[in-house]
């Protein structure tokens, strides 16, 4: 009965695509659907089932239909769902809530909003692309002011553009945190991740380290641009690039990296004396696989993790790593939404913070 109950019915699939098609802006407002015998032979089902759904969308504002004539693409939904007119909603899309850097995040573009009396309409997307049309489709269908988002899987093809244009016909504004698409103009606030891994792999080279590794996370935008410090230190100090010391997973593959770090550790054991890491959590991830293989840190490894994560600070040992504007940024996104919704002209499109070094007990000077 379990499995039965996951199974989308008839009526829903047709529901589910119409629905999809209007927000993502395949159908327009005022555009007519297709007849009811063309939804029956696309879908193999009755007429009965094709009506179901047609009514449900437009008791819903998705529809209206017009007798005589045929079905058309209605807004209605969006004056159905918005709520009070006099009270603003900004939509926050990221893709974790509760962990690592989020809250932090999260808590300054909240503050922002207080100050100025608006909503705030808060969904993730655990890094899935499936769940960040869900989330999207659901804040066109509230009809929210402003969204702020970060992507979802920002270094790969991402489906769901359409969504995005769709909020820009609209005039709704929109601003990317943490990473942007790369194929849509989006204005952004990020971090310079180039910059944050430079500095990383700058720090361990003055220290006398010539055999440095990186972690890498390759399906985020953050992911390729810290990878480019690394590489571009590495170039500066005429040291080589070495493909066997570089780990990279992706959203997948993070279940697994503990025992691909134990097989890279236990590879590169003799070689690595350092290691760049994408960020605290995964620095920390090589701490405990350390410990299980009786490597000292940082006697035996330096290590480096950035963002300077709440996590990084209650370890147990005090971790090397970079800043990030965790809060700032959150506020600062909230703000430009704001602003925009003011009729703020000559807005920045473009904000990188620069990152500095944390001193902490996980790097050593080699003699």
């Amino acid at each position: 009965m379990k499995e039965v109950s996951r199974v989308k019915t008839k009526y829903q699939i047709i529901f589910d695509d119409i629905k999809s098609n209007i927000l993502s802006g395949t159908y327009s407002v005022g555009e007519q659907i297709p007849t009811e015998l063309a939804l029956q032979d696309t879908y193999g089902v009755s007429r009965q089932t094709v009506r179901k759904a047609i009514l449900e969308l437009s008791n819903e504002g998705f529809l209206r239909s017009e007798k005589g004539s045929g079905t058309y693409v209605s807004n209605q939904f969006r004056s159905k769902s918005g709520g009070n007119p006099n009270n603003k909603t900004i939509g926050v899309i990221t893709t974790y809530l509760s962990d690592y850097i989020f809250p932090s995040i999260i808590r300054g573009i909240e503050s922002r909003l207080n100050e100025d009396n608006y909503s705030l309409l808060l969904a993730s997307t655990n890094n899935d692309v499936a769940q960040e049309k869900k989330a999207l489709e659901m804040m066109l269908s509230f009809g929210v002011d402003g969204l702020i988002i970060e992507p979802t899987k920002s270094n790969l093809y991402n489906p769901n553009i359409a969504y995005y244009l769709s909020f820009k016909e609209q005039d709704v504004p929109f601003i990317m945190i943490n990473a942007y698409y790369e194929e849509l103009e989006v204005p952004f606030f990020c971090l310079d991740d180039v910059q944050s891994s430079y500095l990383a792999t700058k720090e361990l080279i003055s220290k006398g380290h010539t055999q440095i590794g990186i972690i890498a996370k390759m399906d985020d935008l953050q992911g390729k641009y810290r990878m480019k410090g690394y590489i571009k230190a590495l170039g500066e100090a005429k040291l080589r690039f070495h493909p066997e010391q570089v780990l990279s997973f992706d959203t997948e593959s993070k279940q697994a990296l503990s025992e691909n770090l134990k097989q890279f550790l236990t590879d590169n054991r003799e070689v690595l004396t350092a290691i760049v890491c994408y960020n605290d959590e995964v620095g920390l991830e090589v701490v405990n696989v350390c410990r299980q293989l009786e490597i000292s840190i940082p006697e035996d490894l330096s290590i480096i993790g950035q963002d300077n994560s709440y996590i990084a600070k209650n370890a147990g040992i005090k971790l090397t790593t970079l800043t990030h504007p965790q809060e700032q940024m959150g506020r600062d996104a909230a703000e430009w939404v704001i602003k925009k919704l003011q009729g703020k002209k000559d807005l920045r499109n473009s904000t990188y913070y620069q990152p500095v070094l944390i001193e902490g007990e996980t790097v050593r000077a080699l003699d």
